[in-house]
C-alpha cells in the first residue's frame, strides 16, 4: 500500500506539472516569449522620401522679359544681361546662377532667354528654348509688359494670362518633367511710377514710349489719371494671383510669395536712366530674394 500510495502521489506529481506548463504555455507568458523574439529582430529601416524640390539645381535657364535682361541698368534703352538677376556675371550682383553653381559653373550651365518687350504670349516659345539645354531649374518674370500697354484697354485679359501661363508651365513639364520652375511677380509698377515721377531725367525717357498706360502724363494727378493708374494696378494684381494659382498646381514650381511686388524699390534700386527698370542694385536685390526662395527647405505661402 505504501508503494501504490508512493507512485500515485508521484504520477499526480508529474500531471499537475505537465497541466501547468500546458497552462503557462497558453497564457500570456507564452506570447510575451513570441513579442520578445520578435522585438530583438531588428526592423528594417525605411528610407527616407527623396524631397521633391532640390535647393541645388546644376543648371539655370531664365525667360521672361527685360528685366531679366538687365535693361537700362547699364545704358540708356540697352540690354546687360551680364546684370541680370538671374544668370549675369557681374559680381556686383551676384546672381542666381553665379550664387548656386559658382562663377565658372554660371558661365557653363546658365543661359538666358528672356527679351525685352516679352509677354506673357511669348513665354512658351523661350520655354521651347530653355527646354534644349535641359536646365534643372527656370526662372519666370514676365507680365510687365502685359499690364504695360499704349492703353488700359490694351492689356493682356487675365483670361489670355493665365492661358499661356498654363500652356508654357504644360509644355515645359512634357518636355522635362522633373525641372524646376522659380515664378518671380510682377513688380508694383505704381510704386515705381511714384519713384521716379519726380526724376526729370526719367520722366524724359518715359515719353518714349516706356509702359505708357502707367506713366504717361507721369505729373496728372486728376480723377482720370489716378484711375487709369489703379486699373493698370488691378490688372498686375490679378496676374500675380493668377502666376501663384497656376504655379500651385505643380509640386515643382515655387511662387516668390509677392517679394518682388511688395519690395519697395528706392531710388539706388532703380535705373539712373529711366528711373523705372532696376538698376544694378536693384538686380542684386532681385537675385537674393529668388536664391532664398530655391534654396529655402520649404516654399513661401
Amino acid at each position: 500500500m505504501r508503494i501504490r500510495r508512493h507512485r500515485s502521489r508521484a504520477l499526480l506529481a508529474v500531471t499537475a506539472a505537465a497541466v501547468l506548463g500546458a497552462a503557462g504555455c497558453d497564457s500570456g507568458g507564452g506570447d510575451s516569449a513570441g513579442a520578445h523574439s520578435k522585438s530583438g529582430t531588428a526592423a528594417k529601416a525605411k528610407p527616407s522620401p527623396t524631397p521633391v524640390w532640390d535647393r541645388s539645381p546644376s543648371s539655370v535657364a531664365a525667360v521672361g522679359d527685360s528685366i531679366t535682361r538687365g535693361f537700362d541698368a547699364c545704358t540708356v534703352l540697352s540690354d546687360c544681361p551680364e546684370v541680370s538677376w538671374a544668370t549675369g556675371s557681374s559680381a556686383s550682383v551676384d546672381s542666381l546662377a553665379v550664387r548656386l553653381l559658382g562663377k565658372t559653373g554660371a558661365a557653363e550651365r546658365s543661359w538666358n532667354y528672356a527679351e525685352t518687350g516679352a509677354r506673357m504670349a511669348d513665354l512658351p516659345a523661350q520655354i521651347g528654348q530653355a527646354v534644349a539645354r535641359k536646365p534643372q531649374l527656370v526662372t519666370v518674370m514676365v507680365g510687365a509688359n502685359d499690364a504695360c500697354r499704349a492703353s488700359t484697354s490694351a492689356m493682356t485679359s487675365v483670361a489670355d494670362f493665365r492661358a499661356g501661363f498654363e500652356e508654357s508651365l504644360k509644355s515645359l513639364r512634357r518636355a522635362l518633367p522633373k525641372t524646376q520652375v522659380y515664378v518671380a511677380s510682377v513688380p508694383n509698377l505704381k510704386r515705381l511710377w511714384s519713384q521716379g515721377r519726380t526724376n526729370p531725367l526719367g520722366k524724359a525717357v518715359w515719353k518714349l514710349g516706356i509702359c505708357p498706360s502707367m506713366l504717361a502724363d507721369a505729373d496728372a494727378l486728376d480723377s482720370a489719371a489716378t484711375e487709369r493708374r489703379d486699373t493698370v494696378l488691378d490688372r498686375v494684381e490679378a496676374y500675380n494671383k493668377v502666376l501663384e494659382q497656376v504655379c500651385a498646381t505643380d509640386e515643382r514650381c515655387r511662387f516668390d510669395g509677392g517679394a518682388v511686388y511688395d519690395y519697395r524699390f528706392g531710388t539706388d534700386q532703380l535705373s539712373h536712366w529711366d528711373w523705372f527698370h532696376p538698376s544694378t542694385d536693384g538686380q542684386a536685390r532681385l537675385a537674393e530674394m529668388a536664391y532664398r526662395r530655391v534654396t529655402a527647405r520649404t516654399p513661401v505661402t
